[in-house]
């Protein structure tokens, strides 16, 4: 599929293909999967199915893309397709009408499922009505515009029709009431499509479009239904302008609305093979436009955020065998054609973002949505008007924490012999590579268990207070975190403590591979971990796993400067590999900055669903359920190229051949994530950019790379974010000069599988801002 449309990929226990069918959305974020059609038996040589009446219920999680069976129970509706379904209150649901087979339709009762009870679990009611009823009927539409449930056409078996009734869901008894207009009515259709304006001009107004006349017509008409405030109804007929785009009649088709825009999509003509675009009718401007659109008819579709999803029906390659299959309509590239629409989204979804609990569907549209957030949470994070580069002869003062007297060390345990040997910023800034590393291999499975031991006891998503430094990638270049150290201030100096008690330290992940002294990074940092367990915070990166770091270089350093068998099981790199399995994903700074090695990905909606995931964690690569997927998401996602660039993308810089299931997200994605989490910024690493940061999602976002001319080939510059006590945060950075920096892979293209990206300006705009 293009970046406009993308299959879902889905888990758990999937329903049936099927048609006819309705998915409607509740509060507490996924759509209920009711009736249809499935196929019972499958004619394989001339693409035919015998069918039968779905008579599970299934719901989806919007977030975690995970199906599955809902319990029922009390007076459960027949099965049935061709029905209508639309969700009243907090997670309830009526349906009515459909098609029950043998040419029988179902009853003309209103059924109420009540999900409000527990999670999958549901009770069926009828809805006591007094007096007479809209009647039997299928391919007709059910909307909400409050407080009125609204029927409109559909079939009665013999022919199509054109009524309108009514039902007032607040007051009691209940009644259905025919609405009667003295002006200009919609001719009779079925299969046609109902969806309700929420904002804008046309507030609280049912739109028709298309279906299927008595004649068999296609019909492309488009209707409004306003309520005044008198208690009359009217029926208005939109008139295309002649000069402008028209969209093609069609039936069986789905309609959205995203605040002023509605969106038509799929549906069928007269002609099976027709192909048909996605017609989109801005109500502002009372004009259509077209777009291209995957081919499906008999489906549903529900809007989330700026991503419309599509679930069953037929598509014209196969049009006698349902799919199964979810597709994703991204509206942020469906519309970059159209400049005035895209400029359009882009306002609405930036002006007012919104969580999943507002999203909509059809043919099943949503009632009761939470209020659109008119204003984004104001940040408790300030950026410092400057970033500060480093000359030599800068030196870093504590602050803001009470400072605590200095104390000599005593060589108490093994991680004291570490830091007395490798923490020596003034005199260690340019190793020699390959030599014999300076400690012996029981020695650093000695200070494996001791920081293990550690790390175990601690979460998987971490608390952490300001003032705090964060460093991000450092890839075995050992010289570069020594010169922040000496440059911006060390935690342990001279055998005494440094600015520990004045600052909290985090490690971003990326510690071993390519750098060719991974081995003295890997071990100070455990080594400052025993020493300061609650001040020292290393959060798990894409390289702290054994299948890359067996190709990227860690493998091969201790191969080579330990003499030892990194495949062995008493190896070095094995017992290493075995305690970044223990290592926290993420870490959150004040309760207000989400910090994290890769980012947010599609999948993890909340951070708390990070604590749910068990340890020891080794990654799984081929993905086969959501909680592994969030995973790959935390530590292998990038932010999009651009703020520009909305939604969830392929990333295919990383991931060319589309296999390995790794995203870009967009600054919608951010904006939503960080709302949904009442946070106010998210840290991360994984990229080398040329500034050293850079900022992303309107500063909602940070980059951070601390690794100075990465492999001697970029000359980017290092960084570290030094969050102060009043959350002011000042990027430190350190300029590259000249002097020995090999690595381990000589030639970075001779492997494809993730290959980190080089250095780049996401937006230039952005690096300007500080020099």
């Amino acid at each position: 599929m293009t970046d406009s449309f993308q299959k879902v990929k889905v888990y758990g226990q999937l329903p049936s293909e099927r048609f006819g069918h309705t998915m409607t959305y509740i509060e507490k974020g996924k759509a209920i999967l009711f009736g249809g059609k499935e196929c019972q038996i499958q004619d394989t040589t001339n693409s035919t199915g015998i069918y039968r009446f779905a008579e599970d219920i299934f719901s989806l999680d919007i977030l975690t893309k995970q199906w599955n069976s809902v319990k029922v129970q009390g007076t459960v509706p027949k099965p049935r397709a061709a029905h209508a379904a639309v969700c009243i209150e907090i997670n309830q649901i009526v349906i009515y009408g459909g098609e029950t087979g043998g040419g029988s339709l179902a009853s003309d009762d209103l059924y109420l499922l009540d999900l409000r009870s527990a999670d999958d679990i549901g009770e069926w009611s009828v809805v006591s009505v007094v007096g007479i009823t809209p009647g039997r009927r299928y391919g007709h539409t059910l909307t909400y515009s409050k407080p009125f449930l609204i029927i409109f056409g559909g079939s009665t078996g013999q022919e199509p029709i054109n009524d309108c009734w009514c039902i007032n869901v607040e007051k009691n008894p209940f009644v259905w009431v025919k609405i009667e207009c003295q002006s200009e009515q919609p001719m009779a259709r079925v299969y046609h499509s109902a969806s309700v304006c929420t904002n804008d001009v046309a507030n609280e107004t049912l739109i028709i479009f298309g279906g299927r006349s008595k004649d068999q017509q296609a019909l492309n008409d488009t209707w409004a239904l306003k309520r005044h405030r008198d208690g009359r109804w009217d029926w208005m007929r939109i008139i295309y302008k002649p000069d402008k785009e028209q969209p093609k009649g069609r039936y069986q088709h789905t309609s959205l609305f995203f605040y002023s825009m509605l969106f038509i999509i799929g549906g069928k003509t007269g002609n099976l093979n027709e192909m048909l675009t996605i017609n989109v009718f801005d109500t502002q401007t009372q004009e259509w436009s077209k777009f291209k659109s995957i081919q499906r008819f008999k489906h549903s579709s529900w809007i989330v955020e700026t991503n419309i999803f599509i679930y069953g029906g037929f598509g014209l390659s196969s049009p006698d065998i349902p799919t199964g299959a979810i597709s994703l309509i991204n509206l942020n590239n469906l519309l970059l054609p159209s400049k005035p629409l895209s400029n359009k989204l882009a306002q609405y979804a930036l002006k007012n973002p919104r969580s999943t609990a507002s999203c909509r569907t059809q043919n099943c549209q949503i009632i009761t949505q939470k209020p659109y957030i008119k204003n984004q949470v104001e940040p408790s994070f300030k950026f410092s008007n400057q970033a500060i580069v480093a000359e030599e002869h800068n030196q870093s003062k504590s602050q803001n924490k009470k400072p605590m007297p200095p104390q000599i060390v005593q060589l108490k345990n093994i991680a004291d012999l570490f830091l007395n040997k490798l923490l020596q910023p003034k005199t260690i800034l340019n190793l020699q590579e390959n030599t014999k590393f300076l400690f012996k291999a029981q020695d650093i499975i000695l200070l494996c268990d001791q920081a293990e031991a550690i790390i175990k006891e601690q979460p998987i998503l971490l608390r952490c207070n300001a003032p705090i430094k964060i460093f991000g990638d450092i890839y075995g270049q050992y010289s570069d975190l020594m010169r922040f150290f000496d440059l911006w201030g060390s935690p342990f100096l001279d055998g005494k403590d440094g600015d520990i008690e004045a600052f909290d330290y985090m490690f971003l992940g990326n510690f071993v591979d390519r750098g060719s002294h991974s081995l003295e990074t890997i071990c100070l940092l455990l080594a400052l971990k025993v020493r300061y367990p609650d001040s020292i915070h290393l959060i798990r990166g894409n390289h702290e796993d054994k299948q890359i770091n067996n190709q990227f270089g860690f493998s091969e350093e201790c191969a080579m400067r330990l003499n030892e068998d990194p495949n062995a099981d008493d190896s070095v790199f094995a017992r290493v590999n075995r305690l970044f399995e223990w290592l926290p994903l993420a870490a959150i700074v004040e309760g207000k900055a989400f910090c994290v090695h890769g980012g947010i990905g599609g999948f993890l909606a909340y951070a708390t669903q990070i604590e749910n995931i068990k340890r020891p964690l080794e990654i799984v690569h081929e993905v086969t359920n959501y909680e592994e997927q969030i995973v790959i998401d935390i530590l292998w996602s990038d932010p999009t190229d651009s703020d520009a660039d909305f939604g969830i993308q392929p990333n295919l810089t990383r991931d060319p051949n589309g296999n390995s299931n790794l995203v870009k997200f967009g600054p919608d994605r951010v904006i939503q994530f960080l709302l949904v989490n009442q946070l106010n910024l998210i840290i991360r690493s994984h990229e080398c950019v040329m500034d050293g940061f850079e900022r992303f999602a309107g500063g909602q976002l940070l980059t951070v790379n601390s690794t100075i001319d990465e492999c001697g080939k970029h000359k980017n510059k290092g960084a570290i974010l030094v969050i102060k006590k009043n959350l002011e945060i000042v990027p430190k950075l350190i300029d590259p000069k000249p002097y020995n920096s090999n690595n381990w892979i000589e030639n970075d293209e001779s492997i494809n599988d993730r290959s980190p990206l080089s250095p780049h300006w996401k937006n230039q705009s952005q690096r300007r801002c500080y020099k």
